[in-house]
């Protein structure tokens, strides 16, 4: 299993759109991929929208959101659960 968690800083304008276009565009794009498992998103009240999705192999990108809506380029980072 794979979880790749997908930050994005928004414009404070545009943060409600960025959550509307995660969760009614960029999210249904690869919902329907037999590798994805599940998807949650979560928000800060410094305007920060978090993606976290797992995979069972090959995470796929989100794509770009409007650049009118974010304050800088999204950041992703790839993890792998820890046996303990």
């Amino acid at each position: 299993m794979i979880v790749r968690m997908w930050e994005a800083k928004a414009e404070s304008y545009g943060f409600a759109d960025l959550i509307t276009w995660v969760c009614e565009t960029a999210l249904p794009e690869f919902e329907h991929d037999p590798m994805h498992v599940s998807s949650e998103v979560f928000s800060s009240t410094d305007h920060r929208l978090v993606v976290i999705s797992k995979w069972r192999n090959n995470p796929r990108e989100l794509p770009e959101p409007p650049a009118r809506l974010i304050a800088r380029p999204p950041h992703s980072w790839d993890f792998a659960q820890v046996d303990r």
